[in-house]
């Protein structure tokens, strides 16, 4: 994408952590902002802090709500003008151990991480198919969508259904000039944990051997990269209408050996 002053953005998640330095970095260089987020207060905050750089609009809206999504999308584009930079970026983490799953838990964590960009695509592509301006979409998964890893199945099968999503959308949207990108992060200095678990379903009391997995995973993520540096490395695979986006190597050796897995795997050549 070449032009971004006078476009609009719309960003899921976006009152907190990646969605927020995301945000940041878009109003920047003068991009129209539509938050969407579950927190409030938080939108609030994030608006009297971008309002001084740019146009932004704040909704209340939880992604797997698709009615609401149509009405939210509908408001944004009456106010801000056509959306044609979309960033699927509300998620979740955590969940359960192997041995508690629920088809509860199951529904919670896919219905964020992979409904929700669903949603989000569904709602805004036809739009901008209609337009024929082009755009781009970006779609937050993680590094424990490239290879497996101890983030647990639930976030993993999620993430690594964003990644396919993603590098196919991107094939089929080339004649359209809509770029594609996904953003595979690894630790990231967010709450996501803790943002999480507060509106995860109910579960059992949490072992002190899972509250001691938790702390350290809040540990792992706290010497992650700080989101500001996740929103400009965002920005600048837009710019250059890049697929993959990661913010650091940390699973560069986990993604080698599955390739080497899978090719291996191959019959011979005949």
């Amino acid at each position: 994408m070449d032009r971004f002053e006078g476009r609009t953005a719309f960003i899921t998640g976006g009152a907190r952590g990646i969605g927020l330095g995301i945000a940041r970095a878009f109003a920047k260089i003068g991009v129209k902002l539509a938050l969407v987020d579950i927190d409030e207060a938080a939108l609030a905050t994030a608006k009297a802090e971008l309002a001084k750089a740019t146009a932004v609009e704040t909704f209340v809206l939880d992604v797997r709500d698709r009615a609401a999504y149509a009405r939210v999308a509908d408001e944004t584009e009456a106010r801000l003008g056509p959306v044609s930079i979309l960033c699927n970026n509300a998620g979740v983490a955590g969940g359960q151990h192997v041995t508690r799953l629920s088809y509860e838990y199951w529904d919670w964590v896919i219905g964020i991480n992979l409904n929700g960009v669903i949603n989000g695509i569904q709602t805004f592509l036809p739009r901008m198919l209609k337009r024929s301006g082009g755009g781009h979409i970006v779609n937050t998964a993680s590094g424990a969508g490239l290879a497996a890893t101890s983030a647990g199945i639930l976030y993993s099968t999620s993430k690594f259904a964003v990644v396919g999503l993603s590098e196919t959308l991107r094939l089929e949207l080339q004649p359209f000039q809509i770029g594609v990108s996904v953003l595979c992060p690894g630790p990231v200095n967010t709450r996501i944990i803790a943002n999480s678990r507060a509106t995860q379903p109910d579960a059992p009391s949490i072992d002190q051997t899972r509250e001691a997995a938790m702390a350290q995973a809040n540990a792992f993520l706290a010497a992650g990269t700080d989101p500001n540096e996740v929103g400009e490395m965002v920005l600048a695979a837009v710019r250059a209408d890049q697929l993959y986006i990661h913010t650091d190597r940390l699973v560069a050796g986990l993604i080698e050996s599955r390739t080497k897995a899978l090719l291996a795997a191959l019959p011979p050549v005949r």
